[in-house]
């Protein structure tokens, strides 16, 4: 198993997991042996990734915005370059959120499958009910209020304020740019330091990943063995492939528009570093060969590449935002929750800043969906539903993110008369 690449390890630890469950439904005590003796294992795997979701968040949003290290940068090539990451990723989210609500993938789970599912988690729909009716008693305004922490250990101690925790980190690093760099400069190297343990958090985590989600499906099957919820996660991967595609569209419509290139170029041009994201599931991974394709070979100068795409690499993530938001409505449907346009538009505004705050490996956008999850109160278990298929998926989304670095990278390049 060592010698296999993590992605075969995972495979298989799905792979397993359903065919042990399966064989072991059939007698009558299987189903209480997986419960009791190979679902915990599941959930320490979740609790894993939730473990890391705010030092994650700290890490990279505070390293990619001091990484900035001026200030004075954001007026110009710095303004239009966050302005255009964060309108392609308010849109992936929305296109994700109105496809998954036309297709309605997890409508595909039947009524007693979703009945059960429920009945499992029986807490989080009470939990869920009565959050409901405590934010029905507020003002207007109490989400803007919520969102600025009266005290951050306190916003860091639960998930569900990651928006908070966001606030905070972006604070945080606009403080650090203005202080002279020979003041700040020990504590961004801490926050370097800190970012890149936790990617090796991350990575260590994943190694157990196979254990993990061979748990986590095997419990789907015991739980709910039922080949609905499998059509539904064909129906789900469906969903989060045909929003991919037309952010992709996008991209070569903003790129004819704005950059006034022919989307065959475009494609000509970066398709290695499309290709490598693919396969690396790793923008960060990509980053070298994007850099090279967008100079060499879109006529990006190497001044606008070198400052757009780093941080396209940290904020920019359109595909996994919008994979964030359909699953987001898929494990919800899932559950038979009814998400109301408040709670979406929630979702909107979270998968924008977690996408931000995602690191640019693999496995990452799993704990920002997390984030996701426990804003709008859907069930973060729910990830076992989605897990069968995330690493496909990944691989696309991968691909979406540096397409969109490359595309943004092309239209500053424009606008300052730097693309040849």
């Amino acid at each position: 198993m060592k010698k296999l690449a993590l992605h075969w390890q995972i495979l298989l630890g799905m792979v397993f997991g359903v065919l042990f469950a399966f064989i072991l439904i059939q007698f009558a005590w299987g189903k209480d042996v997986i419960v009791d003796w190979i679902k915990p294992f599941g959930t320490i795997f979740i609790n894993l990734l939730k473990l890391i979701a705010v030092p994650l968040i700290l890490a990279s949003l505070i390293k990619g915005i001091s990484d900035l290290k001026d200030i004075s940068k954001l007026s110009k090539m710095g303004g239009r370059t966050i302005g255009l990451y964060i309108l392609t990723t308010v849109l992936a989210v929305s296109i994700g959120l109105v496809i998954v609500n036309i297709i309605k993938p997890g409508s595909y789970i039947s009524e007693q499958t979703r009945t059960e599912l429920v009945a499992s988690y029986t807490a989080d729909a009470n939990s869920k009910i009565e959050a409901a009716n405590k934010q029905s008693e507020v003002g207007p305004l109490q989400s803007l209020i919520d969102i600025v922490p009266d005290n951050i250990i306190k916003a860091s101690a639960d998930n569900g304020n990651m928006l908070q925790v966001i606030f905070f980190a972006v604070i945080f690093g606009i403080a650090m740019i203005l202080l002279p760099e020979d003041k700040s400069k020990p504590v961004k190297d801490f926050f370097d330091s800190f970012n890149e343990i936790i990617l090796k958090m991350i990575d260590l985590i994943m190694l157990f990943s196979p254990i993990g989600v061979f748990a986590l499906l095997a419990a789907i099957v015991a739980e709910s063995p039922s080949l609905d919820l499998f059509k539904a996660l064909g129906m789900y991967g469906l969903t989060v492939i045909i929003g991919l595609i037309l952010v992709m569209c996008i991209y070569l419509v903003l790129v004819k528009v704005f950059a006034k290139k022919s989307p065959r170029f475009f494609i000509d041009g970066i398709s290695p570093a499309q290709l490598l994201a693919f396969s690396t599931s790793s923008s960060a991974a990509t980053l070298p060969v994007t850099m090279e394709r967008t100079v060499d070979n879109l006529g990006v100068d190497d001044e606008v590449a070198s400052f757009v795409l780093p941080i396209g690499a940290t904020i920019n993530m359109d595909g996994t935002s919008l994979y964030q938001a359909v699953a987001a409505v898929f494990i919800a449907q899932s559950f038979g929750m009814d998400l109301s346009l408040a709670t979406q538009l929630g979702i909107i505004v979270t998968a924008t800043l977690a996408s931000i705050g995602s690191a640019a490996v693999p496995g990452a956008g799993m704990v920002m969906l997390v984030i996701v999850l426990a804003q709008a109160g859907i069930p973060e278990a729910g990830l076992a539903l989605i897990f069968a298929i995330d690493r496909p998926l990944d691989m696309c989304r991968t691909t979406v993110n540096v397409t969109g670095d490359a595309a943004v990278s092309m239209i500053v390049a424009k606008s300052v008369n730097k693309l040849a």
